[in-house]
């Protein structure tokens, strides 16, 4: 790829000039980039001070959105105070993650405390009991303490459960993982989602750090023109793309890493040519990583669960 000027590729992505996205039809606008808590924010609360570092820098450039889950322990409650300052400005997507329909009520009790009263998406978290889970969801939603319903998996053997679930017609947005190397839901999920016109939040944007670190700043100036300095920011980039997605949540907890995200968000977007580049840099990225772990993976601070 040469060093060519960005007006001249064939961008093919979203958004306006400020880096928003219509989000399915929900009728909401959101910044393309989010804030996931995966890990990084199950903090205990003497240590609030990191979650609330990372919500500032990531809010100063620009993000709006944020992701969390009961799974994750007590990011919840810490992102919950990081925002409440701010809550009225802020998209919160969480999810319910137990088999119990009762388990499920408390968790939703606590998530509406820690939110303020409400919750923006509410996300069935690996499909778990989730014709159980939409029946009472439905309710809330429909008495306003929750504003559009969602589902989410990791695996690609729930795919076709997840695909299921979207053809009910019950949900307005799915959670899935996409990267260079993840990309099953390309088959069917992607294009699904978008006949249906869900929003689509892409967790994992990293591949769960067997992408990172990546080549330097040197490999990457041809990028420059997209706004691209980073290999994460190039990642990030290359998953926004794809015109049917619209929110990444990479997890964070750095202030720095967060800020860096949040500023991938403006067009212009990469076209198939530099798609390609990215995922033949990221090839020998990954070989690296799985061989050093012994082909085991491990998780990296900046990578979505």
């Amino acid at each position: 790829m040469g060093c060519v000027g960005a007006a001249s590729w064939n961008s093919i992505g979203h958004g306006g000039a400020d880096g928003a996205t219509a989000f399915g039809s929900t009728g909401w606008q959101l910044p393309v980039i989010g804030l996931g808590t995966w890990q990084v924010f199950d903090l205990p609360a003497d240590r609030q001070a990191t979650a609330d570092a990372v919500v500032e820098a990531a809010f100063e450039a620009g993000s709006r959105v944020v992701d969390s889950s009961p799974m994750y322990g007590r990011a919840e409650a810490r992102l919950g105070q990081a925002i409440a300052s701010r809550r009225d400005d802020v998209t919160v997507a969480t999810k319910i993650w137990t088999p119990s329909v009762d388990d499920g009520r408390r968790q939703f009790d606590a998530q509406l405390r820690h939110f303020a009263g409400r919750v923006d998406l509410e996300q069935v978290h690996n499909l778990v009991s989730w014709r159980q889970h939409l029946d009472w969801m439905e309710r809330e939603r429909d008495d306003g303490r929750i504003g559009a319903l969602g589902a989410t998996h990791w695996s690609p053997r729930a795919f076709d459960e997840l695909a299921t679930v979207m053809r009910t017609g019950r949900i307005a947005a799915i959670q899935i993982p996409y990267n260079p190397f993840e990309r099953d839901v390309e088959r069917t999920i992607l294009p699904l989602a978008a006949d249906l016109g869900l929003g689509v939040v892409v967790m994992r944007p990293f591949g769960e750090g067997d992408l990172l670190p990546g080549p330097g700043p040197r490999r990457l100036q041809p990028f420059e023109p997209f706004g691209v300095t980073t290999w994460t920011q190039a990642l990030l980039k290359w998953v926004l793309s794809d015109p049917r997605v619209h929110v990444a949540i990479p997890a964070t907890g750095s202030p720095e890493h967060a800020a860096s995200s949040a500023a991938v968000g403006p067009p212009p977007w990469y076209g198939r040519e530099e798609r390609v580049v990215v995922e033949r840099m990221a090839r020998p990225v990954r070989i690296r990583r799985r061989a050093g772990a012994g082909g085991t993976r491990r998780r990296r601070e900046s990578a979505e669960g």
